[in-house]
């Protein structure tokens, strides 16, 4: 149902371009606004859209947006400056796309943009104006995102600063648009860090295909750089950003007028060159933006970040007419450096935990996304799974997983299914959303949020629902969504697919504690007897292939054996023979076996297949119950693989052809925190609770950080072994209560009150 236009803050009008047509797609529009400061002070901007903006204060950057929100339930952001007195200049460029992305489903465009201080809102006399020198629609980056940049700078003038003429520009249209009411974005604004560049390479170039608008891609990628037999037309830069980032060129340079400028970007080197192509993109792609520059000196800085590690700018002037004044990029990102550390005496596996905070980092903006490059989608399952694991490992601020979470909700089907990927190309997947439940628990767990799982319940309740309505005597229906177990999977044979049921019942469980925990005895009954339905459909499923003998564990495979096991499905003999077929399984799979099947691409399903994903569910069976060291040893071997070729993000999978940064491949980080430091959050027992357990193999000693959500200290871990065991030393910048494990106090568990240190020795056989 689409919301009535409700406008929550009276005075944030939604203002556009009084000559807009109805069909306009890639259009540029300009606005401008004077404010006058009687004093200076702290003025207040709130600032929303509906497509992509910059902001201009002055004639400097100030902010961009929007933050992505589903239709009912848009947030408009909050910026702050330090202004002195006097008349004060507000830019906007707007970029009214006209296609639906996966950032945002399609709105039509407006900005809103109120100014504050004092208490008092102060006056905005706005013009605005419709950039021609931008030529629409000429290539879309791939059908997840809008148009690449293609712009004659030469007709744009210098409309950001202070003192240009806006008369002959038209006033803007207050207009209505239908979206929710009107509430303040919900975590911090994303951050706007500026990197110095330095090249790789330089060289010059000669053109060697087509016409401009040809192949655009193609023609960049096949110029010859280091031309021979014909002369060179222009000259190249190329730059390594040190690992993929949502960034865009901040670049100042002297060129004659006319001159072609084209900025392309990729995340690995093709021939080692920049290919501006995007990998299982679902489409053509096209990963550039192309200037013609004004003449003399001037900036360049595309209105919209783009993914990649490379940058490769080619510039159609002769060299000695080239002057490079600035050399930066602008990364878009919502996490500074990191809270969380860890130290072993295993300099791989130090970096294997570090890559997976950095990878977490690029994918993290105004959302947790899988990819910075190819969708910037905010998935569901990089967020219930390992996304949240890796940010309360290393960050103190969680809220970006708490959006998703809500967002999830908020965008659910019409049968009460929250959508494993939105508010943009909305889609819903079975797995997705059964992992949706727990990570709410897992949220209130972390951060002690209550309201979470208080606010999300009747969601929740629709959301099983969605499920109950799907069940048959066999398990679920298939035609329910899209059952994503994993990249690979191979269904068992059979009417219903039981990874998704596995999935399914850790849902129904999980709705057991959540009705629990707020009081519902009667519908947490009602989920029970839903689950014991589901589980008796598993446990039959199990049964028949233990009956049917011979090669057992292989039938089910991979993955159900392990989901299997985490549920306790198979007895004391059964789980230990099922933990020695995960053990054989991943070392018959690549990267362990070079000569295994690869995982070429998403239709490339095989049994004898691993990926770093899955492993967030397969590693933890395995560590508790004394396997770290084989764990540890999949982390050099499959992880260290991903870091060939200097690489410095994740893999999407352990192979090369699909993204080269995806942050659902970083379970290690999350694992090597929670077990070799040993600390889980529990504020669900109540505010700094937590529980401790080791699993620490045979590494010798280990150090680092935990970050406290919410709060800006952190908790300092160290522990060393020796003949005698394993001391461990904790020190704490507020009070804390400890949850010891039984095998640690070798009897029951144990609670402690810590204040600031606590110290304590352990045996060995205790930690491993």
């Amino acid at each position: 149902m689409t919301p009535a236009p409700v406008d929550a803050l009276s005075s944030l009008s939604f203002l556009w371009y009084p000559e807009a047509k109805p069909d306009d797609k890639d259009c540029y529009i300009a606005f401008r606004a004077e404010l006058e400061l009687a004093a200076a002070g702290e003025v207040e901007f709130q600032v929303l859209g509906a497509t992509w903006f910059n902001g201009w204060l002055d004639g400097k950057f100030f902010c961009e947006g929007p933050a992505r929100f589903p239709v009912a339930f848009p947030e408009y952001q909050t910026f702050h400056a330090e202004l002195g007195a006097g008349r004060h200049t507000l830019a906007f460029l707007v970029n009214h796309a006209g296609v639906p992305t996966r950032m945002m489903e399609g709105v039509d465009s407006f900005l809103a943009c109120t100014a504050r201080s004092g208490g008092q809102e102060l006056p905005l006399r706005w013009k605005c104006t419709r950039l021609t020198g931008f030529a629409p629609a000429v290539r879309r980056l791939s059908p997840q995102f809008a148009f690449i940049e293609w712009c004659d700078t030469r007709q744009v003038p210098d409309w950001q600063a202070a003192g240009f003429d806006d008369l002959a520009w038209s006033e803007p249209v207050t207009v209505t648009r239908a979206i929710g009411p009107l509430k303040p974005f919900a975590a911090a604004n994303p951050r706007a860090l500026l990197h110095e560049l330095k090249p790789l390479a330089t060289g010059e170039f000669t053109e060697t295909f087509g016409y401009e608008r040809d192949d655009i891609p193609a023609r960049f990628f096949l110029r010859d750089l280091a031309p021979v037999g014909l002369p060179p037309q222009g000259v190249w830069r190329r730059y390594d950003l040190g690992r993929v980032r949502l960034m865009r060129p901040h670049f100042e340079l002297d060129l004659p007028a006319g001159t072609v400028v084209e900025f392309a970007y990729c995340e690995a080197l093709i021939h080692g060159r920049v290919s501006p192509w995007i990998t299982l993109s679902c489409g053509d792609s096209c990963n550039l933006d192309h200037y013609v520059a004004r003449g003399g000196p001037q900036e360049f800085f595309p209105l919209t970040p783009r993914g990649g590690r490379f940058l490769e700018v080619h510039i159609f002037a002769p060299a000695a007419r080239v002057k490079f004044l600035r050399e930066t990029v602008m990364e878009r990102a919502y996490y500074g450096e990191a809270g969380g550390a860890l130290r072993t005496e295993d300099p791989l596996l130090n970096r294997i935990w570090s890559v997976g905070v950095e990878t977490h980092r690029a994918c993290a903006e105004d959302a947790i996304t899988d990819n910075p490059t190819r969708e910037r989608g905010q998935w569901a399952g990089d967020v219930v799974t390992v996304g949240m694991g890796i940010a309360a490992a290393a960050f103190a601020d969680l809220r970006l997983c708490r959006r998703s979470l809500v967002h999830c909700a908020q965008c659910a089907r019409d049968d009460g299914l929250v959508a494993g990927l939105c508010p943009g190309g909305i889609g819903y997947l079975t797995t997705y959303a059964a992992q949706w439940i727990n990570a709410c628990l897992h949220y209130w767990e972390i951060t002690g949020d209550r309201a979470l799982i208080v606010d999300m319940l009747p969601y929740a309740e629709r959301n099983i629902g969605a499920f109950e309505q799907q069940m048959t005597p066999d398990g679920l229906k298939d035609s329910m969504g899209w059952g994503f177990v994993d990249w690979g999977y191979v269904r068992n044979p059979g009417p219903s697919d039981m990874g998704v049921n596995l999935h399914g019942l850790a849902a129904m469980q999980g709705m057991v504690r959540w009705c629990e925990a707020l009081g519902h005895a009667d519908r947490a009954d009602h989920y029970r007897a839903l689950a014991h339905n589901l589980s008796v459909i598993i446990a039959r499923y199990f049964a028949a292939e233990f009956n049917e003998g011979g090669d057992t564990w292989t039938r089910i495979g991979y993955h159900r054996a392990a989901l299997g096991l985490r549920l306790g499905f198979f007895d004391a003999e059964q789980a230990k023979l099922g933990r020695a077929f995960l053990k054989t399984h991943m070392l018959r799979c690549f990267p362990n076996n070079p000569a295994a099947p690869r995982l070429s691409d998403p239709a490339a399903n095989n049994p004898q297949l691993i990926t770093p994903y899955f492993g967030h569910f397969a590693l933890p069976e395995l560590i508790e119950h004394g396997n770290m060291d084989f764990v540890l040893g999949q982390y050099r071997t499959c992880w260290g693989w991903s870091l060939g070729d200097h690489r410095t993000t994740w893999l999407e999978v352990f192979d090369t052809r699909w993204s080269h940064c995806h942050q659902w491949a970083g379970c290690p980080t999350w694992q090597l925190s929670r077990y070799l430091l040993g600390l889980q959050p529990r504020n669900d027992r109540g505010a700094l609770n937590f529980s401790v357990a080791l699993a620490t193999g045979s590494l010798a000693s280990v150090s680092g950080t935990v970050p406290i959500a919410g709060q800006t200290g952190v908790i300092k871990v160290a522990w060393t072994k020796d003949a005698s065991g394993l001391r461990y030393t904790l020190e704490t910048p507020v009070p804390l209560v400890l949850h010891l494990d039984a095998k640690l106090t070798s009897g029951e568990p144990r609670t402690v009150n810590v204040e600031h240190t606590f110290t304590e020795s352990w045996p060995l056989n205790a930690c491993r």
